[in-house]
């Protein structure tokens, strides 16, 4: 993974200042001029691309952070302050930051047009701010001082060019590791990506803060682009076409924020060539937005389908590999059990969905918890998962009551689960989804080994080309992988043929001795639950029927009227 990072990192880069290159060599200095602000801008959706594009949370106030970095770097610039533009910028971002964590505080508790108006009201508010008072040096004609040779179009296109690389290729890195994958499970699913122990709180704030980061930058740039700055380079609607573009475009992606950097300054040069409106421009950018959120379809994802349709590279499986070790399976306690449910009661209302239920889960065992549908299976292990706390009972693990810990800090201290439809996040490749789901530290050759162990895709191979059943079984290796005290698996065999099933219950019922975990199975199919499970229990409107080794159990009357429509005595009867 780190060496797929370094590839990634290195080819931005190359193709960065090949482009700059191509740039320098056959334009003239107008246009040097103008791609100049290609870049600027891309930075700036490059940093919105963080918040919407890889997190799912709406800001329509990035501008705004740009304002702030631009605003210090001209006071920086006024002041003479030591270190000239390369260290302002830096202080600029700095200065940027604390914004963006106090807009990210309300994405906490909001999403979707609520959080939209809260950042819109920013960005108006900044918008009032900045009617009142002056950018430094506009009064007086002090223009922003460039770095030292590079004071000329050329010299600073130069400049930018390197920023904008520097700030790629670290994204790159930040991208491709656990707070990069964190922000695309978060986009995709905050109950799982707290199931995985991610703090949704703190994963949404970093997010928001490194952007902000990244656009007080792109501000201080900006400044040296013009010398002299007005306040309507940073309005509300500057924050909005920036967004549109984003959307439209693919910000979260190199070569969509270069794409967007190309339609917010050329674009309008085009507009002015063909004597059209400039407001044409924003009709075009708001359509390509809707366009692309209608169908979850970015330009630079197109652009990128498109080239592996005509380019495909083999998908290829975990294959039996020399040196390969699975990670060291935990040593669990034997003197108490993984999990024990102490008479667990949840109510909705005058509706009782889980009744005075007890179980335990012996460290080492795999046991079964079944029933018909609306028995209470989920809502009992959402209680467990923490996802539920208005229960009445205990819940322990490992003998310590954790009934007052958050979803994210039980899975933390070993409380894993999956869930009834795969919630993995397609953007995330197979490998950074098992160091996602792994939650330790775990190492390139225990990864391999963890998807050979489970006949899963190679590491390299990206989510969204596996099928549903894949993903299922993907769902299980990433918990596994964590080796907590207990998992909690919801209906694994969903989507699996036959043979799918046979083989993965064969897993189930391998993984406490290989990997040291217990397992609660919820599932409806029987031979699964027979071959893997030592014990189960079986629910019944909320209440537990019978409780014992599945062959037993599976056999008495009561189960197989309530679970299976078997009545015996109407059986005997015919």
């Amino acid at each position: 993974m780190r060496r797929a990072s370094i590839r990634a990192a290195f080819t931005s880069a190359v193709s960065i200042l090949a482009v700059g290159g191509l740039v320098a060599g056959l334009l003239p200095t107008y246009w040097i001029f103008l791609v100049t602000a290609v870049f600027i801008i891309g930075i700036s959706i490059q940093s919105l691309g963080l918040v919407t594009g890889r997190t799912g949370m709406i800001s329509l106030c990035q501008m705004s952070f740009a304002g702030v970095g631009a605003w210090t770097v001209g006071y920086l610039n006024l002041i003479d302050f030591p270190g000239g533009l390369p260290f302002w910028l830096l202080i600029g971002g700095f200065a940027a930051l604390p914004f963006g964590i106090i807009i990210g505080l309300p994405a906490l508790r909001l999403r979707g047009i609520n959080l939209a108006i809260v950042t819109l009201g920013f960005a108006a508010a900044f918008d009032v701010v900045l009617a009142t008072i002056t950018f430094p040096g506009q009064t007086s004609f002090k223009m922003v001082a460039r770095p030292i040779g590079l004071e000329g179009d050329l010299g600073y296109f130069g400049f930018v060019i390197a920023v904008y690389a520097i700030i790629a290729v670290v994204l790159e890195f930040v991208n491709r590791s656990r707070l990069g994958a964190t922000w695309l499970a978060i986009r995709h699913s905050e109950r799982a990506a707290a199931a995985h122990g991610v703090s949704v709180p703190r994963a949404k704030l970093s997010a928001f803060a490194i952007s902000a980061f990244i656009a007080g930058i792109a501000g201080g740039l900006f400044a040296g682009y013009l010398g002299t700055l007005v306040s309507e380079n940073f309005s509300m609607m500057q924050s909005l076409t920036v967004f549109a573009v984003a959307t439209m475009a693919g910000g979260q992606f190199t070569l969509g924020a270069i794409i967007g950097g190309v339609l917010v300054s050329l674009f309008p040069e085009l507009l002015r060539r063909l004597n059209l409106p400039q407001d044409f421009g924003s009709v075009i950018f708001a359509a390509g937005a809707v366009q692309a959120l209608s169908t979850g379809e970015s330009i630079s994802e197109t652009l990128t389908r498109l080239a592996t349709k005509a380019w495909p590279r083999a998908a290829e499986r975990g294959q039996a590999s020399a040196g390969l070790r699975l990670p060291a399976a935990r040593i669990s306690r034997s003197d108490v059990p993984a999990l024990t449910v102490d008479k667990v009661t949840v109510r909705y209302g005058n509706v009782v969905a889980v009744n005075g239920v007890s179980l335990s889960v012996p460290a080492g065992k795999v046991v079964g918890l079944i029933g018909p549908n609306g028995a209470g299976k989920s809502t009992l292990v959402d209680a467990i998962a923490g996802f539920l706390h208005a229960y009445e009972g205990q819940i322990a693990l490992e003998g310590t009551t954790i009934d007052r810990l958050s979803a994210t800090n039980r899975a933390r201290r070993g409380v894993r689960r999956t869930w009834q439809t795969t919630r993995i996040a397609p953007e995330l490749s197979v490998g950074e989804y098992i160091r996602l789901a792994a939650g330790t530290a775990i190492t390139d050759r225990e990864v391999s080994a963890v998807l050979e162990w489970f006949d899963c895709p190679g590491a390299d191979t990206v989510i969204s080309s596996v099928d549903a059943g894949t993903r299922r079984m993907l769902d299980v290796a990433g918990v596994t992988a964590a080796r907590p005290p207990v998992i909690l698996l919801d209906e694994p065999a969903a989507g699996q043929s036959y043979a799918e099933a046979v083989k993965l219950g064969a897993r189930i019922a391998s993984i406490p001795e290989v990997f040291g975990s217990a397992v609660l199975l919820i599932e409806h199919d029987m031979d699964l639950v027979r071959s893997a499970c030592s014990e189960v229990t079986v629910l019944d409107f909320g209440t537990v029927i019978a409780s014992g080794p599945p062959g037993t159990v599976l056999e008495t009357p009561q189960v197989q009227k309530a679970y299976m429509g078997i009545d015996s005595d109407q059986e005997a009867a015919e």
